[in-house]
């Protein structure tokens, strides 16, 4: 039997006020409060502060606070990933980013999602899964919705709400984003 948490990671319908659950995001909450607050100075703190609070990323990873997330954990970042302010990533399942990934102020990524069954939807959600490719750029305010993959080297457009995947070298923009035109070296 799966518990609440790993049905949560694998997508599944799951219950958010299970016990685990809510320490979880209790925890990760008190670091996002050290971030956010205690060491919203970039410092020496901040790097103690995000290995514990994003464990699959590397020291490379740069986040200037405030920032959000749900876990922390289901974040997996690339070398040279960057979180201007105001970001917000809600990570109930698997956000992967790749290398040198720039995300703009404000960005969102949702990996959250609910039922359309408003039965349902009164006591269960699911996530799914999102993922950004090696060399993107995601300008202010995109949002990027459950289950969207992006591909490497694209550009999202500022205020742009991606709600299908983005092939790769594309510069794509728009509510919902579409592909404007095809990204080539040195462009």
């Amino acid at each position: 039997m799966k518990t609440e948490k790993q049905k949560m990671i694998d997508g599944e319908y799951y219950l958010a006020n299970d016990e685990l659950l809510a320490r979880e995001r209790a925890e990760c909450k008190a670091l996002l409060k050290q971030l956010n607050i205690d060491e919203y100075i970039v410092g020496d703190g901040t790097r103690a502060v995000l290995a514990k609070l994003i464990p699959n990323a590397p020291k490379s990873l740069y986040i200037e606070p405030p920032f959000h997330c749900d876990y922390g954990y289901n974040i997996t970042c690339g070398e040279n990933v960057y979180f201007n302010v105001n970001c917000v990533v809600l990570d109930v399942t698997h956000v992967k980013l790749g290398n040198n990934v720039f995300c703009a102020p404000a960005v969102q990524i949702y990996t959250a999602t609910h039922p359309l069954d408003a039965e349902l939807r009164r006591s269960k959600e699911n996530g799914k899964p999102v993922v950004i490719g090696d060399d993107c750029w995601i300008g202010g305010g995109a949002i990027i919705c459950p289950g969207v993959t992006i591909g490497n080297r694209c550009v999202i457009g500022a205020g742009s709400v991606v709600t299908k995947d983005i092939p790769d070298d594309s510069l794509a923009a728009g509510n919902p984003a579409r592909v404007m035109r095809k990204l080539e070296p040195g462009s």
